[in-house]
């Protein structure tokens, strides 16, 4: 295994022909932390891929890694045809690629084409940039094997990154993600990566453009989840929407299909319609945020908006700001989430369309009010580890076994998809939903903060947070690791109450603290801590598997919401002292 050094002599070997890469590592020599920072790790491909700041070197996203990835992706595709994992015979495969807003994301997704068409897998690239959730239904459309995402989703603009999807729309799965990983390593990034002529490729069909037609047949997939077009009749006369796209992929098509839906009065803050990889007019693109919002606040208010929708740079997460008296606030994750289930259990089931083997499908770490919503409904549940991909498992069961029919996927990091055409978040899709669902309730005389006060009312009150740990460095990762193995060796009896119950997803059991008893969890093994605590409490430790974090999940539950409040506090306090 090379030293730092010795992978930056390389690398300065290896771009000798490349000047301007060249230049930038002459820039760092001598500076070995910088060195270190470059070349003591490499971007790690896991199930979602690659994420890393924009830099030459081993530890960030730069065409050479780009190149890399891809050409370990085409070996597991080779491979799997039986196929030598070189030269440029035809494998009969192809695969959908798309790209979002940011800087050098064009030039990674024509680089990922180029290995493609080099190692004969035809590259089916969008001719500009597109939400993710259309590179997933591309991806089954075209009959594609895999798909290649260039996107960082909402991180700042120092980031991209490199998602893999594989033959069923989703993110690949864990051993297909090793085995891209494992090709990786025993490749050289320089001489074993295959490349072939962008315009000779395309000339050739060994790289396809993807452009308007496949638009259409996405939008024709997502207006088909619609189930409020009676409410958007009538009332579009008077309801205002304002959208953001945050600089990012959702800028055409998210104001295109609310006006297919009918809405009539949509929107949008110029600043931020301006496609742009800096972001300029936030600091970071995350619609979870209020402050991302701050100039469409204005825009509703010189404008008497009812609520403003907001879509992340690769067009999969969706936010909200809503009315609420004289104000306008933030709703989470969680709240639109159980806001969007209610509606579609309720609109269906006025219209005669809610199939009786009906289910949703969450992730664990997302809000418990889903499981009352559902039960209260006559509704299915089912809770999935965090990541889409499993929620897109789940579609794709159903499919094939017919037990019960998808309705409503979500995740509290604002994360939903309704049908069955992406295995993907869509913030496409959640923003019709969103706007009609606000005609829905503007009917009744009410605003979607109205709406929420009311399924408190209705199902109890539940209130979630997230509190996330940073540990930036190259030692960022050992230390969340180190932690997380104390925690298993060294568990804590309370964390903000009492702990009941640990379901710890690395063992895949479930331990019962009062009697020893030990079940499993049913859930595929990830690193994950859930506690589970007297007087309605929860608490859940995860490191994210894309940022240097680990995250805090709070969720509690009480008979008002000011005491459902007080407990988030408490376990909060004890998760800081716990983990900072």
């Amino acid at each position: 295994m090379k030293s730092y050094y010795q992978e930056y002599n390389h690398w300065m070997e290896g771009l000798s022909s490349d000047a301007e890469a060249l230049e930038e590592l002459k820039s760092v020599s001598g500076d070995e932390n910088e060195i270190r920072e470059r070349f003591g790790a490499s971007l790690q491909f896991g199930t979602a891929g690659l994420r890393g700041i924009m830099r030459m070197g081993t530890n960030g996203m730069n065409i050479y890694m780009v190149r890399l990835a891809t050409q370990g992706l085409a070996s597991l595709i080779r491979s799997g045809k039986g196929l030598a994992e070189s030269g440029s015979d035809p494998a009969g495969e192809s695969v959908a690629i798309a790209y979002d807003s940011r800087n050098l994301s064009p030039e990674f997704a024509q680089e990922a084409a180029r290995v493609l068409a080099a190692n004969g897998v035809r590259a089916y690239l969008f001719e500009s940039l597109r939400p993710t959730p259309e590179l997933s239904f591309a991806l089954r459309e075209t009959g594609s094997i895999a798909g290649i995402n260039i996107t960082a989703s909402h991180n700042t603009k120092e980031y991209n990154g490199y998602k893999a999807y594989w033959s069923d729309g989703a993110q690949m799965a864990p051993e297909q993600a090793a085995k891209v990983a494992g090709y990786m390593e025993k490749l050289d990034v320089f001489s074993d990566v295959l490349l072939m002529d962008y315009e000779e490729a395309l000339s050739e069909g060994r790289i396809v453009l993807m452009g308007s037609e496949m638009d259409e047949k996405y939008l024709e997939n997502v207006l088909a989840q619609s189930v409020g077009a009676s409410y958007v009749a009538k009332a579009a006369d008077e309801l205002k929407i304002v959208y953001t796209p945050f600089h990012g992929t959702g800028y055409r098509l998210v104001p295109e299909v609310l006006s297919r839906l009918g809405m009539k009065h949509i929107l949008t803050v110029e600043e931020q319609m301006v496609i742009d990889g800096d972001f300029p007019t936030v600091k970071s693109p995350n619609p979870e945020y209020r402050e991302g919002f701050d100039i469409a606040v204005k825009l509703a208010e010189q404008n008497d908006v009812d609520v403003i929708i907001g879509t992340d740079p690769d067009g999969d997460r969706c936010g909200i700001v809503v009315r609420d008296g004289g104000e306008y606030k933030t709703l989470t994750g969680n709240q639109i989430g159980v806001l969007l289930l209610d509606y579609l259990i309720r609109a269906r089931k006025e219209q005669g369309t809610l199939a009786e083997n009906s289910i949703a499908v969450k992730s664990v770490v997302s809000t418990v009010m889903a499981d009352r919503i559902c039960e209260k409904q006559g509704v299915d549940i089912c809770n999935v580890l965090t990541g889409f991909k499993y929620i897109g498992e789940k579609i794709k069961e159903y499919e094939e076994t017919g037990e019960h029919t998808f309705l409503f996927g979500f995740e509290e990091s604002n994360g939903y998809l309704a049908g069955t055409y992406a295995r993907d978040k869509d913030a496409v899709v959640a923003s019709m939903l969103i706007a009609e669902m606000a005609c829905y309730y503007h009917l009744q005389g009410m605003t979607l903060a109205d709406a929420m006060k009311k399924l408190y009312e209705t199902y109890g009150y539940c209130r979630e947070k997230v509190v996330s740990f940073v540990f930036e460095g190259l030692d960022g990762q050992d230390r969340m690791k180190a932690i997380m193995k104390d925690l298993r060796e060294n568990p804590p009896a309370s964390v903000g109450g009492r702990i009941l119950r640990v379901r710890d997803f690395e063992s895949g059991e479930i331990t019962d603290l009062a009697t020893g008893e030990k079940t499993p969890t049913g859930l595929p093994l990830s690193n994950i801590l859930f506690y589970e605590l007297e007087g309605n409490g929860t608490a859940i430790i995860r490191p994210s598997g894309t940022e240097p974090k680990i995250k805090f999940y709070i969720m509690a539950a009480a008979e008002s919401g000011e005491a459902a409040d007080r407990r988030v506090a408490e376990i909060e306090a004890a998760g800081e002292a716990l983990l900072a």
